[in-house]
């Protein structure tokens, strides 16, 4: 593996890393409960941090076939859960304060599923270039 896909896998987790820490602040530090939707993407988030970290460690760039399903459903639920605080009379289906602001930054630009979107975002990103150098070299697909 190149030190270039090690790089990738290492910011990778650290991406994970921060989101996963920014999430225990808000509900440990701040006292904020998280919604359901919240829950599920922390159950997306969470793993990635050892997925991506011990991938880094022992150079293992196929990794992103387990990073994106993972990934790409935080984003998929991220955007959802970002698009129902912004659109008038949305109704979260999955139960829970989903719909409320409960922390924003930024004059309201940035609230917590909007940072858990970029979060996936970056993720996604960083995997899809470390599947695009494996497929490139064949390392990611073990040959």
């Amino acid at each position: 593996m190149s030190d270039a896909t090690r790089a990738t896998l290492a910011a990778g987790t650290l991406v994970a890393l921060a989101a996963t820490i920014g999430s225990l602040y808000f509900s440990l530090g701040l006292g904020l409960t998280p919604c359901d939707l919240c829950w599920y993407q922390r159950i997306l988030m969470y793993p990635l941090v050892v997925v991506l970290g011990v991938a880094a460690v022992e150079d293992r760039p196929g990794v992103w076939k387990t990073v994106l399903p993972l990934s790409l459903g935080g984003l998929a639920l991220s955007g959802y859960h970002s698009y129902l605080q912004v659109a008038p009379g949305a109704t979260c289906t999955v139960g829970g304060p989903c719909t409320s602001i409960q922390y924003s930054m930024l004059g309201g630009l940035l609230t917590i599923p909007r940072l858990a979107f970029i979060g996936f975002a970056l993720v996604t990103v960083l995997a899809v270039a470390v599947a695009r150098v494996g497929v490139e070299t064949d390392d990611a697909w073990g040959i």
